[in-house]
Parts: C-alpha cells; sequence; structure tokens
C-alpha cells in the first residue's frame, strides 16, 4: 500500500449546503476501491486563475490523504470520472514523513 494525496475541485454551483455530502461521496469512492482514509481538509470556495468552462469558474478545494494500492488510483478515476459534483482530481503520491511546522 502506498500513501497518496488527492486534491479535488468540487462544482457545487447552485447546491452550496451540499459540501459535507460530497465530501463523504468522494470518502466513500476512495473506501470502495480498498483505501484507507488518513485525512480530510476542506479548503475555501477559490475562483479559477484560468477558466477553462464559462460554466464553472471557482470551485471548492478538498484535500485527502489515504492509503491504496497503486492501482487504485485508475480504479477511483474511473468511478468519479461521470460525477457532476467532481470537477477534477489530481493524485499525487505523498511523502511518507510528516514535517512538523517551524515555531515563529
Amino acid at each position: 500500500m502506498k500513501r497518496y494525496e488527492g486534491l479535488f475541485i468540487l462544482n457545487l454551483a447552485g447546491k452550496e449546503e451540499g459540501l459535507k455530502e460530497a465530501v463523504d461521496r468522494v470518502a466513500a469512492e476512495i473506501a470502495a476501491v480498498g483505501g484507507k482514509l488518513e485525512t480530510i481538509q476542506k479548503m475555501d470556495k477559490k475562483a479559477f486563475a484560468r477558466v477553462a468552462d464559462r460554466r464553472v469558474n471557482s470551485g471548492h478545494y478538498v484535500n485527502v490523504i489515504f492509503e491504496a494500492k497503486p492501482s487504485a488510483i485508475v480504479e477511483i478515476k474511473t468511478r468519479i470520472r461521470h460525477s457532476e459534483e467532481i470537477f477534477r482530481a489530481l493524485f499525487t503520491e505523498a511523502s511518507s514523513t510528516v514535517v512538523a511546522p517551524i515555531p515563529a
């Protein structure tokens, strides 16, 4: 099992109160392929610097750190491909060490 970081950009246009349910569905998709969730970080809604689609000009960013088999990433991408709520998803291999913040 490898440790991954997934950045999901959620398109909740008109459904701003559905953020928790959308994050729960993302977590369920990861768990459905055998992934073990470590942390879920909900970030703010941000406007895009470059708008690829005029209908979607901002999104809610959610960062998920999880452990899964390398083949699970392809399965997750396949499962979320047709989801209207997930505008973009990016997966990277997370570092195995946790860096502590430097005190001021």
